[in-house]
């Protein structure tokens, strides 16, 4: 049987956050029987794992068209599963081996913490498509930068933020994951809000994206002159992650909620 698990992350109540599928396996060797099982779920992500030790696991993250580097939801969320189902004592640290090295997470009461690389944008010049795709004139555009994975750009507030309608078409033909769109809070407790779009990758906007605030996490914590901050990812679903920057590192904090469980009927035999 190979069971896979639906959790909500970055949420604490059903149908909110960001879903993600977790896949428990014994063998990473079919990659197509992966990236087929990411596109049935269609989903922004799902994450297969492997055990490597007692409390050590292989993991990858695949959208529905192509394997990815980082992802913080379905990492949250494949930590929830583990807890929730017994494979690991709430008392132990998670040791996820993955793309992006090794993720260690911890959990406290219903709160989980991530410990994930820090992924500074770099200021650069907006590129062919990106303002015209996002809808947003470059007077009421604040910052553009640039890292390994995304675009970000801080707009002028949050209530032009909420508002954006992005061109997906366009949005894709940009060389990069995705673009994150970032501007101050306008509501307690939230310093910071944000939203991702990332249809090259096949998901067009993103409900709660955990490895973009790898990238906010060191931004705001400049902007605003605190290492730790709470943002608020503004999707029709919504999702909040708290974020401490701790030198080369950044924790993503924020809880999980279980909705569905269903058993595979199609391995890759």
């Amino acid at each position: 049987m190979i069971q896979i698990i639906q959790v909500d992350a970055f949420t604490n109540r059903a149908f909110a956050g960001n879903p993600a599928a977790v896949c428990i396996i014994k063998t990473f060797e079919n990659e197509k029987w992966m990236q087929a099982v990411a596109n049935e779920m269609n989903l922004s992500e799902t994450a297969f794992l492997l055990k490597t030790g007692d409390n050590h696991y292989r993991l990858r993250w695949f959208t529905p068209q192509a394997e990815i580097k980082l992802c913080g939801h379905a990492t949250l969320a494949s930590a929830h599963a583990l807890y929730q189902e017994g494979h690991i004592s709430p008392t132990q640290n998670i040791h996820f081996h993955t793309l992006s090295g090794e993720l260690i997470v911890s959990k406290k009461d219903s709160w989980l913490t991530m410990n994930f690389p820090v992924k500074v944008p770099t200021s650069c010049e907006a590129p062919e498509y990106l303002l015209e795709a996002l809808g947003v004139s470059e007077k009421k555009v604040k910052y553009v930068g640039k890292n390994e994975f995304d675009y970000l750009i801080e707009v002028e507030n949050a209530a032009l933020l909420r508002q954006l309608q992005p061109n997906f078409s366009l949005l894709s033909k940009l060389p990069v994951r995705g673009v994150i769109v970032s501007s101050r809070s306008d509501e307690a407790p939230y310093d910071f809000v944000s939203r991702f779009f990332a249809p090259a990758v096949g998901v067009p906007e993103d409900p709660v994206t955990g490895s973009a605030h790898c990238c906010l996490c060191p931004f705001w914590a400049e902007q605003l002159g605190k290492k730790s901050l709470i943002g608020y990812q503004a999707s029709q679903r919504g999702g909040i992650v708290k974020v401490t920057l701790q030198g080369e590192r950044v924790l993503l904090t924020g809880q999980a909620v279980t909705v569905m469980k269903a058993e595979l009927l199609q391995s890759w035999n």
